[in-house]
């Protein structure tokens, strides 16, 4: 790029570029039939999915968050999986046929989408977005991070080569190259953007609530997991390890805070540093916590997604070489207490309640705290005591006996696979979902009428005459001298008629 040409500028032309070709290629791509769409998705769903590996190395590398080898299962997870979740799903004409209600449900989609991409998920992103927004009849357009605009173009990049080889038009994903904020903006403003798909920075989501269209959008994390006494102990503890530690908890549904019920909270210990849980002292973790975050609660950007022995180097101290998770034990909640934060990074927090009702209390604090709407985690074989937590916690994804990072994305559980959980009402967002191909999409209905509209027949007539009210008197209530006339002819008839 020549230097005398201003980099914002240049985003700002690419945004409106990239939107125009979008939209041309789904005005072309919305009369493909579903059997077309289908082959354009699978051929997406299969390079991405043979691009794995590659895509997640190049976001370590530009980005220096995570595990690779991590990332390529995400990717994977992203491509394959998510395709197959989603390939039976008809996005195309009539859709469904109610014939006891006489209704028929007709797909459309919203056309031109808008897509944040976060510095700590890119690739995967990329790919679950193109993906659910070309199976809609959708075009996209990304707006990657500054910290990660070269793998996201390039997963973006294998996505439309491998779409337009199946027949898609060209134009129909499309990613920015001149990052910057005022690009982005550009983008999200774009008339013939219709939707905004946000994963990002509490910032960016915000602000693309406050664009002025529809936006689908996440909250922050900070996911409480509750282990009760009837608990299996050693497979919670080996969950919440192998889930914290999984790309060093870039994804925001990883366990933040563990709530150990009195009971057994040494055995959980106890399993937990078996496989690979440091214990930090109060000392460490103080350092920690005031070296993670800045004054105003947001987290300093190197320690984000980072190996626990980095983050102990960074905070000044060391722990030993098998450490997977940094765990802190804590007894408050609050702006005091920096590691009772989100912490995208493989850090957890440790409380003991002695009982159940004390451990949601607990959760409660941690989820209205930071993470209203996400997500939370659940120990425990009692079923009366599992609905109480699904009845009483303000998360809309509640995991129960599994780790909630694979959990939640819907990867050991039967939850719809995705990259994007909104947190609902609670959380700023219009909806609860695992955010996928049906969110994507309207739908047309085509009613018949199923009862006769027969009202009553109304003939025209005249109003009712209402008499005028006397000149010289109100209509309610005659004057003085009227009254006096006629008590004088009610006295007089009397006399007459004694005499």
């Amino acid at each position: 790029m020549p230097e005398e040409l201003d980099r914002d500028l240049l985003s700002i032309q690419e945004a409106r570029n990239l939107v125009k070709q979008a939209q041309v290629a789904q005005e072309a791509f919305v009369h493909f039939n579903q059997y077309q769409v289908d082959v354009v998705c699978a051929s997406m769903a299969e390079a991405a999915y043979e691009q794995a590996e590659r895509l997640g190395r190049m976001a370590v590398e530009e980005t220096h968050l995570g595990v690779a080898e991590h990332k390529t299962i995400k990717n994977q997870f992203a491509s394959r999986d998510l395709w197959m979740s989603i390939k039976d799903v008809r996005t195309e004409g009539v859709i469904r046929r109610d014939e006891a209600n006489k209704i028929i449900e007709i797909a459309w989609p919203f056309g031109v989408i808008a897509g944040l991409v976060p510095m700590t998920n890119p690739t995967s992103t990329v790919i679950f977005k193109s993906l659910i927004a070309v199976k809609a009849r959708n075009a996209i357009v990304f707006a990657p991070h500054p910290g990660a605009p070269k793998c996201s173009a390039e997963t973006a990049r294998v996505l439309a080569e491998a779409a337009e080889a199946a027949g898609a038009p060209k134009g129909l994903i499309s990613c920015m190259t001149y990052v910057s904020m005022e690009g982005t903006q550009e983008l999200l403003k774009q008339k013939a953007v219709r939707l905004i798909i946000a994963t990002g920075g509490e910032a960016m989501v915000e602000y693309a609530h406050s664009v002025g269209k529809p936006a689908l959008g996440v909250g922050p994390g900070n996911v409480p997991v509750y282990v009760d006494r009837s608990a299996d102990v050693e497979k919670a503890a080996r969950d919440i390890v192998n889930s914290v530690n999984f790309d060093y908890a870039v994804i925001c549904a990883h366990e933040g805070a563990v709530i150990a019920d009195t009971p057994i909270a040494d055995q959980l210990a106890k399993a937990m540093e078996r496989n690979g849980a440091y214990f930090l002292s109060d000392e460490q973790a103080d350092k920690l916590g005031k070296d993670m975050f800045r004054p105003n609660g947001l987290m300093q950007s190197e320690f984000v997604g980072r190996s626990p022995q980095v983050l102990a180097e960074q905070a000044g101290f060391k722990v030993p070489d098998d450490a997977r998770i940094l765990v802190a034990r804590l007894k408050e909640v609050g702006p005091k207490v920096p590691l009772s934060r989100e912490k995208l990074t493989p850090v957890v927090a440790f409380y003991v309640e002695d009982g159940w009702h004390a451990g949601c209390e607990r959760c409660i604090e941690v989820l209205q705290f930071g993470g209203k709407g996400h997500t939370m985690g659940l120990h425990c074989t009692e079923e009366d005591i599992i609905m109480q937590f699904g009845l009483q916690k303000p998360a809309f994804r509640i995991i129960v006996n599994g780790s909630t990072t694979m959990g939640a994305i819907g990867a050991t559980t039967n939850l719809a696979p995705s990259l994007t959980l909104a947190t609902g009402g609670m959380g700023g967002g219009i909806s609860s979902d695992n955010i996928t191909v049906h969110h994507l999409m309207n739908v047309k209905r085509v009613a018949y009428e199923v009862r006769p509209f027969n009202p009553p027949v109304v003939y025209d007539r005249k109003p009712a005459t209402v008499p005028a009210a006397p000149a010289s008197a109100p209509a309610d209530k005659q004057s003085p001298s009227d009254i006096e006339n006629l008590v004088r002819k009610v006295i007089r008839e009397e006399l007459s008629h004694k005499g």
